[in-house]
């Protein structure tokens, strides 16, 4: 049964970390429905470790063009590599904002925003905004031509995802898209500012639960880790193919439905 919920916790933060519905969402309102834990914020962050694999696996040419690009002076290169400082610059807002709740208000995220309704609320809020960028002026800017002041927004828009129920993707892709990004770029730029941002929670996490985390059995805690990497290179390939000619719609609509079933069920 422990690896079933493992799987089970692995599968629906893979599917869901990198498509625009909330992992953290969908891992608390599945795991009731199914009858099984809620999986907490401290496993929940600790699980994302593999997301953070997929991430570096599916760029894993990108990152290894950096260091060939800079085989010299790597520490040069990296503090002039304009990418690496857009997401340095985008990664600031959530480490303030991360960082200030887990230091001086820790219990109103358990108690608060995890709430059912917190969630339901949240998810209908991010499918109006999903929406308006859906229906905004596609742009031309990308990875190359993009400025750092477009980082710094999308950085602020992502402290935001410390919300169950906004979806860090959802609100860093919608959020690029209407401060006219392409589409592709706008999802890239997306997943490569989520290395940070995804690493940094699941270490602050097993810093402040490490207690919690010495009671999780290693095999079956082994095998969700697992899971969560194959689901979420699954996601990531998924979500920039089907992005990049479909837009937002299908996810709107999901994200409308998700809100309401909540709604209608406290």
């Amino acid at each position: 049964m422990e690896y079933l919920e493992f799987f089970l916790y692995g599968l629906i933060q893979g599917l869901t970390e990198f498509i625009p519905v909330s992992s953290t969402a969908h891992l608390k309102v599945i795991s009731l429905l199914l009858g099984i834990d809620d999986p907490g914020s401290s496993l929940s962050a600790i699980i994302q470790i593999g997301s953070i694999l997929a991430l570096l696996w599916y760029f894993r040419n990108d990152i290894f063009n950096l260091r060939s690009q800079s085989t010299n002076n790597l520490l040069y290169y990296l503090l002039h590599q304009r990418l690496l400082k857009s997401i340095l610059i985008g990664t600031i807002p959530i480490v303030v904002l991360g960082g200030s709740i887990k230091l001086f208000v820790p219990y109103f995220f358990e108690n608060i925003l995890r709430s059912n309704l917190s969630i339901a609320l949240a998810s209908l809020v991010m499918a109006i905004f999903m929406y308006l960028a859906e229906i905004s002026k596609k742009g031309s800017t990308n990875l190359k031509n993009h400025n750092y002041s477009d980082s710094f927004l999308i950085g602020l828009s992502q402290a935001f995802a410390i919300f169950p129920g906004i979806s860090r993707s959802g609100i860093t892709i919608s959020t690029a898209l209407v401060s006219g990004w392409e589409r592709v770029d706008a999802a890239k730029f997306s997943f490569i500012l989520g290395i940070p941002a995804i690493s940094i929670a699941a270490i602050v996490e097993f810093i402040f639960s490490f207690d919690e985390f010495s009671s999780f059995s290693f095999f079956p805690l082994f095998f969700g880790l697992a899971t969560t990497f194959v689901s979420s290179l699954f996601a990531i390939d998924f979500l920039i193919k089907y992005f990049s000619s479909n837009g937002l719609k299908l996810f709107i609509i999901y994200r409308v439905v998700f809100g309401l079933v909540i709604l209608l069920n406290l």
